[in-house]
């Protein structure tokens, strides 16, 4: 939504030359050398002015060819920002853009509109997909990159629907890898359930933003915006951006998509487990552990896939309260390495589906052990 009142930010760039007389030189400096100074530090310089402003094309033709796929989306409840999946017409987006809206409008860069229907939700990764009834010509599909590929310090952009100011581009960096977040999906026991493989950046990101597509500097989308974290709000009491935003991955989008197309809802594989994410020190001295890396077992679901394999909880009381010893570290999934429960769970989700069988490496004790774990349905 919109804010009542408008702000603008005025930013000063602020040059200094200091000039710095001196009564007494004790070195003579020939024309010779400060000729060779200027011409060897001029063609440097010039370098600099040529790479920002083939820098700053980039960017403009980034904004010219992407900017056309991307949407604005109108409800009765609020709006958000999605892009142009398909030449059929398929709109991807956030589901909690779409949720419980009786009537939708997607709104085109070129000022076409057309009304849209909801064909396909995805409460675990938040993602839903619009149809619209739109000539061919209207329809500008985004490219689509790999989020495997990516790595910390990557340039990104947002383009999207910031406070209702459609098409708004901001530039950012890629800040972390393999985040999760809590999904819209409660589980049996009123928690929610995990959404992983999501992308962390400090890339401007404001309601209207969620479910605007994220890319990377090619213009190719690697991510979705969903949330951003922060402790600022505006007069009506809307989230403002403090640099920590987060954005699912385009490999699960990848995965998601084509099934919430074809048949509506996507399943996720389901292993059922609690973990710690992070050990700290004293965690890994209270439970007696020789690596200090890994996803500890906590708790395992009486029946589940984990359960029925032989995973095994902590059970044994240690020196910090609650936290219980014995349980299995969880160090390589597939013998990938696993550092924390975000990485296993971004593996987990991106690359595997109910009814696949995973090989689990678990320390137990001073014995490293491989379960083969067949892998259920979220319930």
């Amino acid at each position: 939504m919109k804010t009542k009142k408008s702000m603008t930010a005025l930013m000063v760039l602020a040059l200094t030359a200091l000039a710095c007389q001196t009564p007494v030189l004790t070195r003579q400096i020939s024309p010779t050398s400060v000729v060779e100074t200027v011409a060897t530090t001029a063609p440097v310089a010039s370098s600099i002015l040529v790479n920002a402003a083939a820098q700053q094309e980039n960017m403009v033709a980034l904004y010219e060819h992407a900017s056309p796929g991307t949407v604005a989306i109108v409800t009765d409840q609020g709006q958000g920002s999605g892009f142009v999946y398909d030449k059929v017409g398929h709109i991807v987006t956030n589901y909690h853009v779409i949720e419980g809206a009786k009537s939708l409008e997607v709104r085109f860069n070129s000022g076409f509109m057309a009304y849209g229907t909801v064909v396909g939700t995805d409460l675990d990764s938040d993602l839903a997909i619009v149809k619209v009834d739109a000539p061919a010509e209207k329809l500008f599909p985004l490219p689509l990159g790999d989020s495997n590929s990516l790595k910390v310090g990557q340039t990104v952009v947002a383009i999207g629907n910031p406070f209702g100011l459609d098409s708004t581009m901001t530039v950012g960096i890629i800040s972390a890898l393999g985040r999760t977040l809590d999904s819209v999906h409660a589980s049996p026991d009123g928690s929610a359930f995990t959404a992983g493989d999501i992308i962390q950046t400090d890339a401007a990101i404001n309601p209207g933003n969620s479910g605007g597509p994220l890319f990377n500097i090619n213009g190719e989308v690697i991510g979705i915006n969903r949330a951003i974290r922060t402790t600022n709000f505006t007069d009506t009491g809307q989230p403002i951006n403090s640099g920590i935003g987060f954005a699912i991955s385009i490999n699960m989008i990848k995965r998601v998509a084509p099934v919430l197309i074809e048949s509506g809802k996507y399943d996720y594989p389901f292993l059922g487990i609690s973990s710690l994410n992070a050990l700290s020190l004293d965690m890994v001295n209270a439970l007696g552990l020789s690596q200090y890396t890994g996803a500890y077992v906590t708790d395992v679901i009486s029946g589940g896939p984990a359960d029925k394999a032989g995973i095994k909880a902590g059970s044994t009381s240690t020196d910090i309260p609650g936290l219980l010893g014995g349980g299995d570290l969880i160090i390589a999934i597939d013998g990938h390495e696993t550092r924390t429960f975000d990485e296993m769970l971004a593996y987990l989700i991106t690359n595997k589906g109910p009814g696949d069988a995973v090989v689990l490496t678990v320390l137990r004790g001073a014995e490293k052990v491989d379960i083969t774990v067949k892998l259920g349905k979220r319930p």
